[in-house]
């Protein structure tokens, strides 16, 4: 399927062709730079949360995941014990997955130890695809990359947990790595 042009008139993606949070994220984030340790974090935690459920939902979830995890601060994270986590389970706010919120903290707890190194956004962007050409249906659009398989072995290596070719592939699209949108969507070659 190839861009969907909305009751607005405009040319989108299909899958935020609808008014609302899908839309609205579509327009206004997805495939845009973001930068500093607590966005990646934030973003590589909220694509590890969204694994097996609709990104819609982690959309509408995304204030409370903000507050529990304090902002996404790496350090205040990090220091987050057994009681933090079964706060966390408690909160019916959040998705409340054992594993993907102990994998939240065990990345806290990587990024913090990526800061003698690299950092975690240079080495996420160290992963830079050259720009693919714009698919012009979602059939053609990629799942994972060479560089999302490298990027997840990398990161594995690093301590990192849920942080699989495909996560870290939709990472990428989201974070502006690469434009991800259709040719023909209105947001297809916009700087960000």
């Amino acid at each position: 399927m190839g861009p969907l042009v909305g009751e607005d008139g405009v040319a989108r993606c299909p899958w935020g062709g609808g008014p609302g949070v899908m839309r609205d994220y579509h327009d206004t984030e997805w495939g845009n730079r973001v930068r500093g340790e607590s966005a990646y974090l934030e973003r590589l935690t909220l694509e590890a949360f969204q694994s097996g459920l609709s990104w819609s939902t982690i959309l509408h979830k995304r204030e409370a995941f903000r507050e529990v995890f304090l902002g996404f601060d790496a350090d205040a994270i990090a220091g987050f014990g057994a009681d933090d986590e079964a706060r966390l389970m408690g909160d019916a706010r959040i998705v409340r997955n054992r594993a993907k919120i102990s994998a939240a903290v065990v990345n806290a707890r990587a990024t913090v130890a990526l800061r003698d190194a690299e950092g975690l956004e240079a080495l996420v962007l160290s992963f830079a695809p050259d720009p693919p050409p714009a698919p012009t249906t979602t059939e053609e659009m990629q799942t994972t990359s060479p560089e999302s398989v490298a990027l997840s072995k990398a990161l594995k290596k690093r301590g990192f947990a849920f942080v699989g070719p495909t996560t870290m592939f939709a990472l990428m699209e989201a974070i502006g790595v690469f434009d991800p949108h259709l040719a023909g969507c209105f947001r297809r070659g916009q700087e960000s």
